[in-house]
């Protein structure tokens, strides 16, 4: 039996339906890069630079203490990098809001050394189409007992598919005032000038100044509060504690006024190694999952 040969109508027919198919993917991807983008948007109120995570707070919640701080303190407030004692480095990701495209990835390495104590941060936001990159040096020391400062350089860079790249340059100070063995206060400023994208240097990172006050009520409990006040947006208000159940297991939990999130945490300890499962809530864009780690290296004297 002869096969009968496919009809002219077939191959346009089937050329046609390739076409709509390929079409559709396209419209597919731009709607999904479009959503994307506009999510970039509503959540830029919480970047401070470039984008910080969802739970910001949370990996950044030690910066007012000398009992609870770690090695993401210095996130939040570069002072913080003074109490640093030990070589340590950590890393901390999360699935912003559920989805892949919109991963969150913040590395952060301390370093004391008798001139002082550094730190590297490194950020990256996004996906393949739409990405945020960040990298900045960091520098903290004491100025007495009471009182310690702390600066850092940012390379902010933002790139979109099909439309480019931009860079541009910020810097964050900060201090810390131990009040108390027990009380302590600072403030942060970052991106006070400058930090411009583009080639006309029409897009700018937002300014942010912060107020900040700790309490170390024990070993075991310390409770935080920032006011935060960035370019443009509402005052944000925010809380955490921690809480060490025991001393291989802590607890931490917080809420952001301006944006209505909460988030938790549970930490277990072993040796030199920690771990972290997170997650934050926002009312209306859902949950962001999270996953921290930190290791200490042999301890050193300053």
């Amino acid at each position: 039996m002869v096969a009968k040969k496919p009809s002219a109508f077939y191959f346009v027919s089937h050329m046609g339906t390739c076409n709509f198919h390929k079409k559709f993917y396209l419209l597919k991807r731009r709607i999904t890069l479009t959503f994307i983008l506009y999510l970039a948007l509503l959540s830029f109120c919480e970047a401070q630079a470039i984008r910080s995570p969802v739970a910001a707070s949370y990996i950044g919640i030690g910066a007012y203490s000398k009992r609870h701080q770690d090695v993401f303190s210095f996130t939040s407030n570069q002072a913080a990098l003074a109490q640093v004692n030990h070589a340590v480095a950590g890393v901390f990701g999360e699935r912003r809001f559920m989805l892949n495209e919109l991963n969150n990835y913040v590395a952060a390495l301390a370093l004391p050394t008798t001139s002082g104590n550094f730190g590297l941060k490194t950020g990256y936001y996004g996906f393949s189409d739409y990405n945020e990159t960040q990298i900045g040096l960091a520098y903290g020391r004491k100025m007495g007992e009471k009182v310690d400062i702390g600066a850092q350089f940012n390379y902010n860079a933002i790139r979109i598919s099909g439309y480019g790249s931009s860079s541009a340059v910020s810097f964050e100070i900060g201090t810390v005032l131990h009040i108390t063995e027990q009380i302590h206060a600072g403030i942060h400023i970052n991106n006070p000038v400058g930090g411009k994208f583009g080639k006309d240097q029409q897009e700018k990172l937002p300014s942010v100044y912060s107020l900040g006050l700790g309490y170390d009520a024990s070993e075991k409990f310390f409770f935080s509060t920032e006011i935060m006040k960035e370019e443009d947006q509402p005052v944000n208000v925010i809380a955490g504690v921690q809480y060490k159940l025991l001393p291989q297991l802590l607890t931490r939990a917080g809420i952001e006024s301006a944006t209505s999130s909460a988030y938790a945490g549970i930490g277990l300890f072993w040796k030199n190694f920690r771990l972290d499962v997170t997650a934050a809530f926002h009312p209306q864009l859902g949950v962001s999952p999270g996953l921290l780690m930190i290791i200490q290296f042999n301890q050193q004297n300053n």
